[in-house]
């Protein structure tokens, strides 16, 4: 664990450095890469969108000095509240944003002039479905997105999942209010599902191709769902003991193959549950407070934790998953830490935080 691991592991530390850092007027809740790499989104309490430019890291040096990243596009007022989460489409062409204004945001994005736009045929669509906000007078982006108002909460987190028989993509969300999964088609801006199972507010959602998806949620459960059969598969209750009902599920992941699930709790707990054999593998604790992120490195081999212990931790999966496994904080933010977000290819990873910045971490070339 990483408050147990002593001068071992410190030692062998891996040294990532602030390559860049976005400060913004509010705590930073989201970022995520855009899935070539070239880019990131990132969303804060300000209400502000920023999709910034990746930089080249082949020059990093350990003396690097951090730099502020180039902020390719802009728009304030993005939301009437806190962007809380954000997420691209598997294509790249669609950038979605959910919010404690209860609203969820569907925009086209096109990486070749990096601008987010309204696909014409989806305005035509929803403008009689949704209503259409104007960008105010000297923003910097085309006029229009589709707004989707069926979430009576705040937005908490959401996923797109890419549906395989019309090659169009399908937008999970899920939040606050009335505990239902929405599940909304991207080609028509049309909600046509509300999941019901959950009994507390969605936390957590995460898909890893295919038609499933999990959710994790106050209500201390982790549901799997499958759209072919349009509904829940199981449920489990993560680190639940005969004496111990369990902490709700801040966070979850599940690995490219389907085969592992790993959780993050409120009460500083990660869970390892074998997906397959439908058992828990091992519970460890990398933080000492609530795990607000939680994500496999684009190998697998290693997990990226945040915590509101304002550290981010990397614990190492490659041996026996049922032994104490090493981690070791491999950065720190001056407040609580509310994401951590693998580049899709290179060993570098994103992270926000409560002290108003999103940071950009990479290790030098050896």
């Amino acid at each position: 664990m990483a408050g147990q691991s002593g001068n071992k592991d410190s030692e062998a530390k891996p040294r990532f450095l602030a390559v860049t850092s976005l400060e913004d007027v509010q705590a930073v809740r989201c970022a995520e890469f855009h899935p070539s790499g070239r880019f990131y989104a990132v969303g804060s309490n300000s209400k502000t969108l920023r999709i910034c430019a990746y930089p080249k890291l082949s020059d990093l040096r350990e003396d690097h000095t951090t730099y502020q990243p180039t902020v390719l596009f802009k728009r304030t007022k993005h939301h009437k509240g806190s962007i809380y989460c954000l997420a691209w489409s598997p294509m790249g062409d669609l950038v979605a944003t959910g919010s404690n204004d209860k609203t969820v945001k569907l925009m086209k994005f096109n990486a070749d002039s990096c601008s987010v736009d309204v696909e014409a045929e989806m305005y035509e669509l929803t403008s009689q479905l949704f209503p259409l906000t104007d960008i105010e007078e000297g923003e910097s982006s085309p006029s229009q997105e589709i707004e989707l108002t069926m979430h009576d909460g705040t937005v908490r987190d959401m996923c797109f999942i890419e549906d395989s028989s019309n090659k169009s993509s399908l937008l999970i969300s899920g939040g606050a209010g009335d505990c239902k999964i929405y599940v909304t088609d991207c080609a028509t801006g049309t909600p046509f599902q509300a999941l019901s199972g959950h009994t507390g507010h969605i936390l957590a959602l995460h898909t890893w191709g295919g038609a499933m998806f999990v959710s994790g949620s106050q209500d201390r459960t982790v549901r799997f769902w499958d759209l072919r059969t349009r509904g829940c598969v199981n449920v489990i209750t993560p680190g639940a003991t005969p004496t111990k009902p369990g902490a709700p599920v801040a966070s979850l992941c599940v690995d490219p193959s389907g085969r592992l699930l790993v959780t993050g709790h409120e009460d500083s707990v990660c869970s390892l549950y074998d997906v397959r054999g439908s058992r828990c593998i091992q519970a460890f604790r990398p933080h000492s407070s609530d795990v607000r992120s939680i994500r496999f490195s684009p190998s697998a081999y290693y997990l990226l934790t945040a915590g509101y212990d304002n550290k981010l931790v990397l614990t190492d999966l490659q041996g026996d998953l049922t032994l104490p496994l090493p981690s070791v904080v491999v950065a720190e933010h001056q407040d609580k830490v509310i994401s951590g977000r693998w580049h899709p290819s290179d060993f570098s990873f994103i992270s926000t935080s409560a002290d108003k910045m999103c940071t950009l971490w990479a290790l030098p070339p050896v």
